[in-house]
C-alpha cells in the first residue's frame, strides 16, 4: 500500500498536532510491514527531513498549510502522487482526490468555543462537516473527542476509532540536581517555580491561572515563580494584559516555544505542573509532566480526566479559589506530592506511540480493503 501522511503543518507549528505528526511517523517507521510505502508530505519551505528510514519517502508540496486555496491546490498535488490512502492529521483533507482518506480529529474546541477563534481559523476549521463526510474513516485521540464528534457532528460511531497519543520518550525522570543546573544556566531561575505548558490562546485558561496565582501569592504567601512555556497562538493579548493588570511582571516568566531537549529539564525541575484548560481533546503536556515525575493539577473537563486517571488533582477551570487551593496543597503537602508523582509515573506507562502506530496502521489497512 502507498500511504501519504500530510506533514506540512510541522513546518509552521511543532507543538500540538505537529508533535502528533512527528511522533506518529517515527513510530510507524518501527512497526510498518515491508510492503507498505509511506510518502511524508512536507512543505517545500521545510528543508529538514522528518524521517529517514526504509519505506519512507519525502515529497515536497507547494500548497501552504491552511491556505485559502488549499482545497484546489492540494487536490491537484495529491492527484499526481499515486497514493492508495492519505492520512490528514490536521482535520481537513482535500475533498477531491483519487485515493482513500483517513483524518484525525484532535478536538472540537472550535465548535464548543467559537468566540475563541480568529476569523481565519473559523473559516478553516468550519470545513469539518465536509471533512468527516468526505473521509473514509476518522481517528479520534480520545473517547471524549469521539463522543463530541458523534453528538456535535452526527458522525456514525462505526466510522470512528479511538487511538490514544503518547508522550515523546525524551520526557523521563532526571536527577533533580541535573535538571536544576540546566534550568538555572539556561533561564537564570533562582527560585522554585510552577510550570504551565501550552500555546497561549483563550481555551487554555491562562488568565484564570494568573488570577489564581495572584491569590496564591497574596493569601498563601507563596513566592514560587510562575513559568509559562509556549508560543503565542490566537487571541493571546488578554494573557499579557492580565499580567500587567495584576502586577505580576516580576513574578511570571514567558519562555515562548521551548524545544523538547530543554522542556524535559523544565518539567523535572518544576515544583508542580498546572494545566487549567477549559477544553482538551487529549492533553499532551500533562502526560509529559507525569512522565517526568512532577505533581500535576488539571481541569476536570473533556479528555483530561481520561488521560490522567487518578494521578492528578482535578479542578473546575472556572473555580479560581479551587485552583488556588489545589496549587497550595500540591506545593506544600509532601505525602500528597509523593502520591501524585508515584501515580503519575505509573499512569504514563499506559500510553505508547508504538501501540498508537500499530493501531493506526491497522486502520489504514482496514480502510484500504473497503
Amino acid at each position: 500500500m502507498r500511504i501519504g501522511i500530510d506533514a506540512r503543518l510541522v513546518f509552521y507549528n511543532r507543538a500540538g498536532i505537529g508533535q502528533y505528526i512527528l511522533r506518529l511517523i517515527e513510530a510507524l517507521s518501527q512497526v510498518h510491514p515491508d510492503e507498505d510505502t509511506f510518502m511524508v508530505l512536507q512543505s517545500r519551505k521545510d528543508k529538514s527531513s522528518i524521517i529517514e528510514a526504509n519505506g519512507f519517502l519525502r515529497k515536497s508540496l507547494w500548497t501552504p498549510s491552511h491556505n485559502r486555496f488549499e482545497q484546489t491546490a492540494l487536490s491537484f498535488e495529491i492527484s499526481r502522487l499515486g497514493l492508495d490512502l492519505l492520512h490528514s492529521p490536521d482535520f481537513i483533507p482535500p475533498f477531491r482526490r483519487n485515493c482513500k482518506s483517513v483524518i484525525t480529529i484532535h478536538d472540537l474546541a472550535f465548535l464548543l468555543y467559537p468566540h475563541f477563534l480568529t476569523k481565519e481559523s473559523a473559516r478553516y476549521y468550519g470545513q469539518i462537516d465536509q471533512a468527516w463526510r468526505k473521509s473514509d474513516h476518522i481517528i479520534a485521540v480520545s473517547e471524549a473527542t469521539k463522543q463530541d464528534s458523534i453528538k456535535m457532528l452526527g458522525v456514525p460511531e462505526q466510522k470512528i476509532t479511538v487511538i490514544y497519543e503518547a508522550a515523546n520518550p525524551i520526557y523521563r525522570p532526571l536527577p533533580k540536581d541535573e535538571a536544576w543546573q540546566h534550568v538555572k544556566t539556561k533561564y537564570n531561575f533562582e527560585q522554585d517555580f510552577i510550570l504551565s505548558v501550552s500555546t497561549i490562546e483563550p481555551r487554555k485558561n491562562l488568565p484564570g491561572l494568573l488570577q489564581a496565582y495572584r491569590r496564591l501569592r497574596d493569601e498563601y504567601k507563596r513566592e514560587e515563580l510562575l513559568v509559562l512555556a509556549g508560543a503565542n497562538g490566537w487571541l493571546w493579548e488578554e494573557v499579557y494584559e492580565t499580567v500587567e493588570r495584576l502586577d505580576l511582571k516580576k513574578h511570571v516568566a514567558f519562555l515562548g516555544h521551548v524545544p523538547s531537549d530543554d522542556l524535559v529539564y523544565l518539567y523535572n525541575a518544576a515544583r508542580i505542573f498546572v494545566h487549567p484548560a477549559f477544553y482538551e481533546g487529549f492533553g499532551l503536556p500533562p502526560l509529559e509532566a507525569m512522565n517526568c515525575g512532577v505533581p500535576i493539577i488539571v481541569s476536570n473537563t473533556a479528555a483530561l480526566p481520561e488521560v490522567v486517571g487518578d494521578a492528578a488533582l482535578m479542578i473546575d477551570p472556572h473555580d479560581l479559589d479551587g485552583l488556588t487551593v489545589a496549587m497550595w496543597r500540591a506545593l506544600t503537602e509532601e505525602e500528597l506530592r509523593r502520591d501524585l508523582i508515584s501515580k503519575g509515573l505509573k499512569r504514563a506507562k499506559k500510553f505508547s506511540w508504538l501501540r498508537a502506530a500499530a493501531e493506526t496502521l491497522a486502520v489504514y489497512h482496514k480502510v484500504n480493503k473497503k
